[in-house]
């Protein structure tokens, strides 16, 4: 019996020599490294006037942006009257030759420009009331 608890013995310290000789190895195994790079950032300190200067620079853009937008409007607008205005011209220098013609035609003469640039007024005309 003393034999068996010696071959028993044995056994176990063998079997924990083993288990300590197995738990040990990844520790002696190549070392593995782990690089952390931590992204904090912090915010920009800013003054009110950098944030004022900021909001005035916006809202000049967006002036700038609204201001060019009814120039463009504008333009159009322009462009639109300056045809009207040469549709009428022609029609008014067509008219005018038509008058022309018939006056012609009829015989009538042509004021001249010192006839056309009397203009009477009442104070100018005689007075019919005297007292």
């Amino acid at each position: 019996m003393k034999v068996k608890r010696y071959l028993l013995f044995v056994v176990a310290i063998i079997a924990c020599g083993l288990t300590v000789i197995w738990f040990s190895t990844p520790i002696q195994a190549d070392d593995k490294t782990y690089e952390v790079r931590p992204q904090i950032s912090t915010p920009e300190y800013r003054t009110d006037a950098a944030r004022a200067i900021d909001a005035y620079e916006r809202l000049m853009d967006r002036y700038m942006q609204m201001t060019e937008r009814v120039f463009v409007g504008i333009d159009t607008d322009v462009r639109d009257v300056v045809k009207r205005l040469n549709s009428m011209d022609s029609k008014l220098t067509e008219l005018l030759a038509g008058f022309t013609r018939i006056e012609n035609a009829l015989g009538i003469a042509q004021p001249t420009t010192a006839e056309n640039s009397k203009i009477t007024t009442p104070e100018d005309a005689p007075e019919k009331h005297q007292k």
